[in-house]
């Protein structure tokens, strides 16, 4: 197979993903299906999952981290919403590709791993987005998000993922739980464990 043979072969799996995937979902908002059908998704994963890169379900990939399921990321931006002046943080599960898909859309983009998001003291963004499924948004996320600002993540509730959205309210996210997905799980950002009886 030629080099050119496989890009036409990953075009026809993006288109498919777009069609089949998205907009059979209700996902049909132009910028981003724009950015979906322009960003190669199998520029994202290990070599070896190329041949996957656009199929309904989450990668492993080489570092332990995850790229979510097409369906997962193109409700995230639909959810979100971002415009030209948004400064973003992505809460990044390990492939790059979120980034890729907004950093054209918005002012800036910053990406921080789980731990580093976590421990980070600063940082005042207009749109966090969380690019894998949380139990529960803990006070330094928090921190991170500016006044009245916008955040879209995964949400593990009584183990089941959904999409979820909310809004910096006083100190605290408030988050809403939308639709259900499957979503990979972060584990950092797990509820501490408690005694029940």
């Amino acid at each position: 197979m030629t080099t050119t043979t496989a890009r036409h072969d990953y075009a026809a799996a993006r288109k498919a993903m777009l069609d089949s995937q998205l907009r059979t979902s209700g996902i049909n908002e132009a910028f981003v299906l724009e950015r979906m059908g322009t960003v190669p998704r199998e520029e994202f994963v290990p070599e070896n999952a190329r041949g996957t890169a656009y199929m309904d379900r989450a990668i492993r990939l080489a570092d332990g981290g995850y790229l979510p399921a097409p369906l997962f990321h193109g409700a995230m931006l639909s959810e979100a919403r971002p415009v030209a002046s948004d400064s973003v943080l992505i809460i990044e599960g390990g492939s790059g590709y979120l980034a890729a898909l907004i950093e054209p859309l918005v002012s800036s983009v910053k990406t921080l791993s789980p731990a580093e998001a976590l421990e980070a003291k600063k940082g005042k963004y207009s749109l966090v987005l969380v690019d894998g499924a949380i139990e529960h948004a803990p006070a330094s996320l928090a921190k991170l998000v500016e006044a009245d600002g916008r955040i879209v993540t995964g949400l593990v509730e009584r183990g089941v993922t959904r999409l979820a959205t909310g809004r910096k309210s006083g100190k605290s996210l408030v988050l809403l739980p939308l639709a259900e997905m499957g979503i990979p799980r972060m584990g950092e950002f797990d509820k501490p464990a408690s005694w029940s009886f």
